[in-house]
């Protein structure tokens, strides 16, 4: 039996604001106000898991204990299977430069990794995303959601962001880079992950 969420203002341990957007779209239905974390001026902790699901509790918990706010976070990444799950819980991480993150980088390193496997394409892929909501006692729930499909080549699109224009998700022709924003949002593995946390928590 999964803990409830009673109350009416919840933390989003995330200082990316489109982020932030869509969590408040997927739960303006249930009256709750959605704060993030650039606005209670908290820092971001060092994601040093080696799981999605290991990140998402740093997150959670550290903004949790500094606010005394229900704390929600995510950790997602690319799992590409020619590249036995990379960049998976990395898949940032490869975009990083000294000036701060390039992702055009990170998918030609990508494609540059699957090519020298010698594997033909199709190379099956799959978005995966881990959401975690955290209480100030310590209590946490989790819910982990994917989205399985492709990785392509050459990027497609502009829309999204991360690896969006490489990943076309399975039974469709478009990549997430070429979907609209909110369609998108509708079917992706953050969307499946938070069907299953306002069931758990919210329903």
């Amino acid at each position: 039996m999964t803990r409830k969420f009673e109350g009416n203002r919840l933390l989003v341990a995330t200082h990316n604001a489109g982020k932030l957007e869509e969590i408040a779209d997927l739960l303006k239905d249930y009256g709750v106000s959605v704060v993030g974390a650039a606005e209670m001026n908290l820092p971001e902790p060092v994601e040093d898991g080696t799981s999605f699901v290991e990140n998402a509790r740093i997150k959670a918990h550290a903004a949790a204990k500094a606010t005394g706010l229900p704390a929600l976070s995510d950790d997602s990444g690319l799992e590409i299977d020619a590249l036995d799950g990379a960049p998976g819980v990395y898949t940032a991480d490869w975009a990083e430069t000294e000036t701060g993150r390039d992702f055009v980088m990170a998918m030609e390193k990508a494609h540059k990794a699957v090519l020298e496997t010698g594997m033909a394409p199709p190379w099956t892929a799959r978005f995966c995303c881990t959401l975690v909501l955290a209480w100030p006692d310590g209590h946490d729930e989790v819910f982990a959601g994917t989205m399985e499909g492709q990785m392509v080549w050459p990027m497609r699109g502009d829309q999204g962001h991360g690896y969006d224009p490489v990943f076309q998700p399975k039974g469709h022709d478009l990549t997430f880079g070429e979907m609209d924003r909110w369609a998108k949002n509708k079917i992706s593995h953050r969307a499946d992950a938070f069907r299953k946390f306002v069931a758990g928590c919210f329903d």
